[in-house]
Parts: structure tokens; C-alpha cells; sequence
């Protein structure tokens, strides 16, 4: 039983690996996006929308671990009464193609890099398809502005979609792992500062919490040259958690990320320039088999 979680993460990291995401009909994040979008809360006062939406993010989060403990419940009864090698192989492929979904390293990586793909078409050709992994206006960016929110979003989701998922699945199994997610995706959602910013403070909040530890784990697994100026650097960001994986990408390319008129992370380092998408995808790539690892083992210890 100890290798069950460790293997159900190499099942779920290669199916990504070669197939990228499922069709959105059996995406499971495309169905808590579909629950979130089913609430209006937007014109309540913000007392009441503080209570209405963490009422309705409550009543999401349990519907979601339900879901999820009773599919790996059902699994894990299929183990019983003997745990024989073929049915621990069995039980691993069948949780790690349900954990599947919950982590996204292969769409964000080609993500990052179709942007880069999309500048040597042209500015607006960059600028259109960064439009689609950021939520800021990116009609006048410059390319090394449009190149640096690229490596920015690499760098945050990383810890969103591989790393946190990965912890918290080590920690509680699939139901962690999904009520991850579901509390990562009502923060895009709902966790604005605007109408929207009572009814969605639980959902932000709970998503900070969550993300704490792995972003942290994130940033050391970025491997940045000087450990000492990261908690500097990651504080100069609005974001108690994105931060962290930001500046140490920055301090490991050596590179100046920044949001105009927000913060600059890595200010003495140098501008972004073509090639610099590609070599922070090879780091995040490292990031990612140095946490599989990390959380395989962290998995296991706590099991045995």
C-alpha cells in the first residue's frame, strides 16, 4: 500500500506527458468551473457575499472530495483482500489516470512556449496568445514585457497545476488533490479585487492557505543561485504565495521579471530576450521530475 500513491503519480505523469488533457466533456476542472459559474453573487452587500460565497465554495469543496474519496474508496476496495503486485499495478493505473486531470504540466509548458512561437510571427501575434494564460491587458506590452508575463505564468502555475497538486495528493490522496484544485480554480474565478471581491475573499483565502507550503517548495525546487534573496525578492509581489516561484525563476535565469506599475522582481539581473521562454521550460521541467520525486518519497514515508 505504501507505493500506491508514489506509482499512481509516475501513472499520472506520464499519461500527461504523452496525451496532454482529456476532452473538456470529461475534464473535471471544466466541471468545477461549470459549478462556480452557476453562482451571481456580484450585487450582494459584503457581508452577505462573503457568506453566500463561502457558502456555495463549502458546498462545492464537499461535493468535490465526495466524489473524489469515493472513486479512490471504490479502487482501493479492489485491493482487498490481498494487495497482490497485479492489483496494486491495477489500482495505480486506475488512480493515477483519475489524479491525471488535476495536474497540467504538458498544455502549460506548450503554452509558455507557443508564445514564444507566436512572436516570431509578429508583437500582436505574442501579445494575442499570451492574452489567453494572463488575466492583465496585454494590448500595449512590449515583447520582452509580453516574454517576461510568460515566464511569470510558467513559473506561478507551476506550483498551481504540478507541484500542489502532487503535495496534496502525497498528503491526502486524490481527494486532496482535487480539493486542490477546486479551491485553485474558485481563486481565478471569484478571487478578484473588484464587484466580485467579497463573495470571492473565502474562495482567495483558501487558496492562499492551500498554496503556502508547495509554493515555497516551488521556489527551492527552482534550484535559484541565492536562496537568501528569495523571501526579498518573492515579497515584493502583491501574492502571499506567486511570488515565490516567480523570483526564483528570475534568480535562476539571472533574468528582471516584472508587472508595470506592480513590482520587478531580480531588478539587477538582465532583460528577457528570445530563448529565455525555452530555458525556463527546461528549469521548470527539472522542477517538475525534482517534486515527483519529493512528493513520491513524501507519500510513501508518511504510509509506511
Amino acid at each position: 500500500m505504501s507505493l500506491l500513491l508514489p506509482l499512481a503519480m509516475l501513472v499520472a505523469l506520464l499519461v500527461d506527458r504523452r496525451f496532454g488533457e482529456p476532452p473538456t466533456w470529461a475534464h473535471p476542472v471544466v466541471g468545477m468551473g461549470r459549478y462556480l459559474g452557476l453562482f451571481k453573487l456580484t450585487r450582494l452587500p459584503a457581508a452577505a457575499g462573503f457568506i453566500a460565497g463561502a457558502l456555495a465554495w463549502l458546498l462545492g469543496a464537499a461535493l468535490v472530495a465526495f466524489i473524489a474519496l469515493w472513486l479512490e474508496g471504490w479502487v482501493l476496495l479492489g485491493l482487498q483482500p490481498c494487495a497482490s503486485p497485479l492489483r496494486l499495478a491495477a489500482a495505480a493505473l486506475l488512480i493515477g489516470l483519475l489524479l491525471k486531470p488535476l495536474l497540467a504540466w504538458r498544455m502549460l509548458a506548450d503554452e509558455a512556449l507557443a508564445v514564444e512561437a507566436a512572436l516570431q510571427q509578429s508583437l500582436d501575434a505574442g501579445r494575442a496568445r499570451l492574452s489567453r494564460l494572463v488575466s492583465r491587458d496585454t494590448a500595449a506590452l512590449s515583447e520582452t514585457e509580453v516574454r517576461e508575463a510568460a515566464i511569470e505564468t510558467l513559473a506561478e502555475n507551476l506550483n498551481d497545476s504540478v507541484v500542489a497538486p502532487l503535495f496534496w495528493f502525497a498528503m491526502l490522496g486524490l481527494p486532496g488533490a482535487a480539493l486542490y484544485r477546486f479551491a485553485n480554480t474558485a481563486d481565478a474565478m471569484w478571487g478578484y479585487r473588484d464587484e466580485r471581491e467579497w463573495c470571492g475573499k473565502w474562495a482567495a483565502r483558501a487558496d492562499d492557505l492551500l498554496s503556502w507550503l508547495p509554493a515555497r517548495l516551488t521556489a527551492l525546487l527552482l534550484m535559484p543561485p541565492a536562496f537568501g534573496r528569495l523571501p526579498r525578492e518573492a515579497a515584493r509581489t502583491p501574492s502571499p504565495n506567486s511570488g515565490w516561484p516567480m523570483a526564483a525563476m528570475a534568480l535562476r535565469l539571472d533574468r528582471r521579471l516584472s508587472k508595470p506599475g506592480v513590482y520587478g522582481l531580480n531588478e539587477a539581473g538582465r532583460a528577457v530576450q528570445a530563448g529565455d521562454l525555452h530555458a525556463a521550460r527546461g528549469v521548470a521541467a527539472q522542477a517538475v521530475v525534482a517534486s515527483a520525486a519529493l512528493m513520491a518519497a513524501l507519500a510513501w514515508a508518511l504510509r509506511t
